[in-house]
């Protein structure tokens, strides 16, 4: 019988990359699948894993009806056996209970990955629809890092590597931790006087995996590395490591 599964976990939990590998595994045994996304870091209509790998998928927007295209692709003749459905922590309630619906009336596997909880430690609607809602929740078991070492449990938003606990839920950022820098807007000094200041950078937004000490306490990979000094390397320090 078909199921609802949901693959949860932080960033770098590999969620992506175990997707595309569903997908390729269950395409080896001869099933057909629909691959879907959202808001993905590459662009719109695909997925892709950190690892490098990317493959082609259904954008998910906010008036997707996961029903009404099942039923328009097996109208005309689509095999469905299976969804993949990535990055969603970004669809609606609505859309997590059609996507129910389909395993339930059309006898067809549903895959779901994404984080469960935001950068303010609350759930996701649709995560929180799919624990809800699903057949089997599943913890990934690639654990991301904290800085520090320990397991990251949580998801943090910095601008300017400085961590932030309000603003809009989904927000477009980097995921490689912030460097440090001297700030660009400081006035220089040249041909003995003092120019005019820099215009002011655009904040830089960034995430990053934190264990839920430091999320509590907002130190972020910057925070730290500026604490302890900018030559100075953390227990577990991606700055440096790509140094």
């Amino acid at each position: 019988m078909a199921e609802l599964v949901f693959f949860s976990g932080t960033m770098d939990c590999g969620k992506s990359t175990l997707a595309l590998q569903m997908d390729h595994n269950h395409t080896a045994r001869g099933r057909s699948g629909l691959l879907f996304s959202s808001h993905d870091r590459a662009g719109e209509s695909v997925i892709s894993s950190r690892l490098g790998l990317m493959t082609q998928a259904v954008e998910v927007r906010q008036d997707t009806d996961f029903w009404e295209e099942l039923v328009r692709r097996r109208t005309h003749g689509t095999r469905v056996d299976y969804l993949i459905c990535d990055e969603a922590q970004f669809y609606t309630r609505r859309q997590i209970e059609q996507l129910a619906r389909v395993v339930d009336d059309m006898d067809i596997d549903v895959f779901a990955f994404g984080i469960t909880s935001d950068f303010r430690t609350e759930l996701f609607p649709g995560s929180q629809r799919l624990i809800e809602l699903a057949d089997r929740t599943q913890v990934l078991q690639v654990e991301a890092l904290c800085w520090c070492g320990r397991r990251a449990t949580h998801n943090a938003r910095t601008v300017d590597g400085v961590m932030v606990v309000e603003g809009e839920q989904m927000v477009v950022g980097d995921v490689e931790p912030a460097a440090v820098e001297t700030d660009p807007r400081q006035a220089r000094l040249t041909g003995g006087g003092l120019d005019e200041l820099d215009p002011p950078a655009a904040p830089v937004i960034g995430y990053e995996t934190l264990c839920r000490r430091h999320h509590m306490r907002r130190v972020t990979t910057l925070s730290a590395r500026t604490q302890a000094g900018s030559d100075v390397a953390l227990p577990f320090d991606p700055v440096a490591a790509r140094l």
